[in-house]
């Protein structure tokens, strides 16, 4: 194939490619949450402040980053509200995310939460280099609004980071979330 063939299907390939989505958090660092380094996993929890289940799911949200910080994986915590004022998205993260390592992010314009088709919150997201590998719930301690188990039977997002961390297909690609909606404008 002459060179010039090749060099033009490389430019076409760039010009169809999009733009990584780029966010800025509450100290105003820019990073790129949608699209990990090969090798890397990133995982999204789209919360609200105002969300009592989003409150409730706290301890574990903080467990999931804790541990699969360790294993490498890199957490975002997407406030997905506009109204949400740094201030207030601080007082949250005092409140209920003292200790995170996480970077958080207010989603004020729902760019994330539309890339992602995020619906409630919480609601979990894991992408890697191929793009985004499970989206949904964190674990069916809600069974519904207003209905919960003592304790979880199923803790599909541990699930799927194990399998993405050890190389496999996620067996449950996506699930359905019980939170508060997302009103999205």
């Amino acid at each position: 194939m002459p060179g010039w063939i090749a060099s033009a299907i490389v430019s076409l390939a760039l010009l169809q490619a999009p733009a990584p989505i780029s966010v800025r958090d509450l100290d105003g660092r820019t990073s790129t949450p949608l699209s990990p380094a090969a090798g890397t996993v990133h995982l999204l929890f789209f919360v609200n402040a105002e969300c009592p289940i989003s409150s409730r799911y706290s301890p574990e949200i903080d467990r999931i980053t804790a541990e699969y910080g360790k294993r490498g994986v890199r957490t975002w915590l997407v406030y997905a509200d506009p109204k949400l004022t740094t201030a207030a998205a601080r007082a949250n993260l005092k409140a209920f995310h003292p200790a995170i390592a996480a970077t958080a992010v207010i989603d004020a314009n729902f760019t994330l939460t539309k890339a992602v088709d995020a619906m409630a919150t919480p609601e979990a997201a894991v992408y890697t280099s191929r793009g985004r590998v499970y989206r949904g719930r964190i674990d069916d301690w809600y069974q519904t609004i207003g209905q919960q188990r003592r304790a979880p039977t199923q803790r599909d997002l541990r699930v799927a980071l194990d399998a993405v961390l050890d190389g496999k297909p996620v067996p449950t690609p996506e699930t359905t979330p019980v939170g508060c909606f997302i009103e999205r404008k």
